[in-house]
């Protein structure tokens, strides 16, 4: 399954950046999230509550942070168990292109692979749930970080 789409946030690139490292922001915005624990600059840890069709799963998982291009772009990858439910892996590339000063457009390109209950449930299900959840993320990450710009 692949997820790509773009979004313009009215904030500076380096605030923008700033945010999608911060684990309080990113627990406020991840659909379903319960614990974000960030070991390292590049080590995080979730837990998260999500409801795919009639699949209602807790994962936990880790993900990897490779911020060789920062601010400009970076990459994650993870992984995450939900029990019987089944498990998930993906990746993303997360792109900030400065929109004059106080504007940034930020893009991705995901892709995830699915095993167990969750495969079974179909595709098409599977991947309107992926761009709902994806939408829901960025519409809240970027209201947080719009409110944080103007005060």
């Amino acid at each position: 399954m692949e997820l790509t789409d773009e979004i313009t946030i009215n904030a500076p690139k380096e605030k923008v950046y700033a945010a999608l490292n911060d684990p309080d922001i990113l627990r406020q915005c991840i659909p379903g999230c319960e614990e974000l624990t960030k070991h390292s600059d590049t080590e995080l840890e979730a837990k998260v509550v999500l409801k795919v069709g009639p699949v209602k799963a807790k994962f936990s998982g880790d993900v990897q942070l490779d911020t060789t291009g920062a601010p400009d772009a970076f990459s994650l990858t993870g992984q995450g168990n939900g029990g019987a439910a089944g498990h998930a892996k993906g990746g993303a590339d997360v792109t900030l292109t400065a929109d004059g000063p106080d504007t940034t457009i930020l893009r991705y390109e995901a892709k995830a692979d699915i095993g167990g209950k969750l495969a079974q449930l179909g595709s098409r299900l599977i991947q309107g749930t992926a761009k709902k959840l994806a939408a829901k993320f960025f519409k809240s990450f970027a209201e947080l970080v719009n409110e944080d710009a103007t005060v």
